[in-house]
């Protein structure tokens, strides 16, 4: 009994670290890409209208939204668009990884506005089809909300946006999902 019980524990451990090790921050991405290593690909996975008007760092190597917004559906609960997953986004995953010349085994980092509603989602999503060095950026481009006080509300902590990290509102239209375009990953 008490083997199986250390069985059960270790591997809730290494389930744990496994989880931990798939955040990482802002800075360190930003390091990393700008020492250009070379099994690495970065991929904001937000919905391109979003990063029009929220910002977007030309570090990433591409767009590929994990969910998209579909303006022709009405959420009355929630008052809000209805979002649903990209049904091309492990296509364009594999586009985005064959444009830079990497495989399934690169790191995979991916971005989303505050880290936990598409970045760790997608992340575990692509580790679960196949691409076991899927990581997100924690916190996101924004970070998270602040909860209380004068800036309740607004994301002004954490995120590559608060963490002096280049961005801006141009964007680059090479890396951005334009699917009507052809120019979709």
């Amino acid at each position: 009994m008490k083997n199986y019980l250390v069985a059960i524990w270790l591997g809730l451990s290494g389930t744990a670290a496994l989880a931990a090790d798939m955040g990482i921050s802002p800075q360190d991405v930003y390091q990393r890409i700008q020492a250009g290593e070379p099994n690495v690909l970065f991929v904001d996975v937000r919905d391109p209208v979003e990063i029009m008007f929220v910002g977007f760092t030309d570090a990433v190597h591409a767009n590929v939204p994990y969910l998209l917004v579909d303006r022709r559906q009405w959420d009355k609960t929630k008052g809000v668009y209805r979002v649903s997953q990209n049904p091309a986004f492990l296509a364009g995953i594999q586009k985005a990884l064959k444009q830079r010349g990497l495989g399934v085994d690169a790191e995979i980092i991916t971005l989303c506005r505050s880290g936990s509603e598409r970045g760790k989602p997608s992340a575990d999503y692509l580790r679960a089809n196949g691409f076991a060095n899927a990581r997100y950026v924690i916190d996101g481009f924004q970070g998270p909300v602040i909860k209380e006080g004068e800036h309740a509300g607004f994301r002004l902590k954490g995120g590559w946006q608060n963490s002096g990290l280049p961005w801006g509102y141009k964007l680059d239209p090479e890396k951005m999902y334009l699917p009507d375009a052809g120019l979709a990953y």
